[in-house]
């Protein structure tokens, strides 16, 4: 139990349904969905197109999703990719021709062909029980009345406006200025392409004045995006991947996107007895980060479109996870994981729904970087992500950019089951944090027996790029500790993710949790 006394957030619980995410506007319509007769996936839809009003430097439907779910009376779960894909002219070589050794990310190379609304589309005719017009209202209705901006929302506006270029100044700034806290932010543009999605759904926006629109300002700067590209976009249902830590299975997505990552990482961890050790102490800080490093280092070999990722399998595989768990030290940090892993490897952007039919949707949505590629369309205002900068330009990576594949891509949505039964939808948003995250959260669940609340707002640690980020949670002493380690410590200026969970106790309770360093919450009824 926590302690009443300092500043926190319980659990939520309820018994009919419940949802949580990142904003409360999101959440409260995704209950009104579920009381109007919809169910989980019908109210997921629904809460997740409003983040794009809500938080629109986070998500939109300019941008991609996962999801996994299952059907009410059914454990099995299902996964489905609605992330889209590079255009027909997308080419590696020109840019490697420019000198380039990354994608860049504010330029039409980076926007890929946008695949949520295809596959919101889908799971709504497959899965739901409204229908499109229903499903979309709420979010048509925010987006031409307005919502007032939330404090998180407007921190993040303010780092990621200089992103913003052309059109998309005057459709995300207010009078050329960044939204205040409060401050009422509107999209009619938004509310219209949503109206004719709800009328005449999918083909209203892969084809006909609404992708002409997207396709003309991609071309004005110089993409080579076509009609056919976008009337091409299709989601694609997949087989989840799953692995075991302390009893629990993880079911993540498979590839292109990165939730083997996850359980690769767990299965390192496995090497080493956590529930030994304080939750908060720089020893779990530094194994928790080494073992991010060699994990991550072999997300960056093979993670990439399903079609072109190879040995996907090997991120299952504790054998190989014993051998990169060998290569940690616990008295001191690796600077590079890359060159200790060759002999091994030689071979080799969130909404929570549950219905009172216990059917779980996990979805995770994303524009990718803060406001995505930062262009947008002119008329319509739809900001156009830049998950293009996913791709490498390696030659003959399985990652490499290349027509009509798709990236690797950071989001995740996960699901935990225990025994056969799906006990827990969750998401962990944050960019490459994410299987960081989901390995930490169900480490604090097991572990430490940290409450769910409790596990979301332990402060978190992230080995990235050569740097291990601390929140500032994290005492001064065990920073100090952890560069005595040989990390390079840094504060990030924004905290590390955001989670959401819903856990389904045995007992048939719903319980909800939701992340303080986001403005959302839980909500049942």
């Amino acid at each position: 139990m926590r302690d009443f006394h300092t500043p926190g957030r319980s659990e939520v619980f309820a018994t009919e349904g419940m949802c949580a995410t990142s904003h409360p506007l999101a959440a409260q319509v995704a209950l009104n969905i579920l009381a109007e007769g919809g169910n989980a996936m019908d109210a997921a839809i629904a809460g997740a197109v409003l983040l794009g009003i809500c938080e629109p430097q986070m998500t939109g439907i300019g941008g991609d999703c996962f999801v996994l779910f299952n059907r009410a009376g059914e454990d099995q779960v299902r996964a489905l990719n609605g992330s889209g894909r590079a255009p027909a002219a997308a080419d590696a070589d020109r840019l490697r021709a420019q000198g380039l050794d990354t994608v860049p990310l504010n330029t039409t190379d980076a926007v890929t062909i946008p695949g949520a609304i295809d596959a919101f589309c889908h799971l709504a005719e497959t899965e739901g029980r409204l229908g499109l017009q229903a499903i979309l209202q709420p979010a048509i209705h925010y987006a031409e009345a307005g919502v007032p901006v939330a404090p998180r929302v407007a921190f993040d506006w303010q780092i990621g406006a200089p992103t913003l270029q052309g059109a998309a100044r005057d459709h995300y700034l207010i009078d050329g200025s960044v939204p205040t806290i409060g401050q009422v932010f509107r999209s009619p543009g938004q509310a219209e392409v949503l109206r004719q999605i709800a009328r005449h759904g999918r083909d209203a926006f892969y084809a006909g004045e609404i992708a002409q629109d997207m396709i003309d300002a991609l071309n004005a700067m110089g993409g080579g995006h076509t009609a056919e590209d976008f009337l091409a976009t299709q989601c694609t249902e997949t087989q989840p991947v799953s692995g075991t830590y302390n009893g629990i299975d993880l079911v993540e997505h498979p590839p292109n996107g990165q939730g083997a990552t996850a359980i690769l990482l767990l299965n390192i961890l496995k090497n080493f007895d956590l529930s030994r050790l304080d939750p908060f102490s720089a020893e779990r800080v530094h194994i928790e980060a080494e073992a991010s490093k060699l994990a991550y280092d072999a997300r960056n070999r093979f993670i990439a479109d399903p079609d072109h990722t190879t040995h996907a399998e090997r991120f299952l595989d504790q054998t190989v996870a014993d051998k990169l768990a060998a290569l940690i030290d616990p008295k001191y940090a690796m600077p590079a994981a890359a060159p200790l892993t060759e002999s091994v490897h030689k071979d080799t952007v969130y909404i929570t729904v549950v219905d009172r039919d216990r059917m779980a949707v996990s979805l995770i949505y994303s524009i990718f970087h803060s406001f995505g590629s930062g262009i947008a369309s002119e008329k319509y205002g739809i900001l156009l992500q830049n998950r293009g900068s996913g791709f490498n330009l390696q030659a003959g990576h399985p990652n490499e950019m290349g027509p009509g594949k798709r990236p690797m891509h950071t989001i995740i949505p996960g699901m935990l089951k225990q025994d056969g039964r799906v006990m827990m939808p969750f998401g962990v948003m944050g960019g490459a944090f994410q299987p960081t995250g989901h390995a930490r959260l169900l480490s604090n669940l097991t572990d430490h027996d940290l409450g769910l609340q409790a596990s979301f707002d332990a402060p978190r640690a992230f080995a990235d790029g050569g740097v291990l980020k601390l929140e500032r949670g994290i005492p001064p002493s065990t920073s100090q500790q952890l560069s005595d380690l040989g990390h390079s410590v840094q504060v990030p200026e924004t905290p590390l993710g955001g989670a959401q969970a819903i856990r389904i106790r045995t007992d048939g309770v719903l319980e909800g949790a939701s992340d303080p360093r986001k403005d959302g919450c839980a909500l049942g009824y």
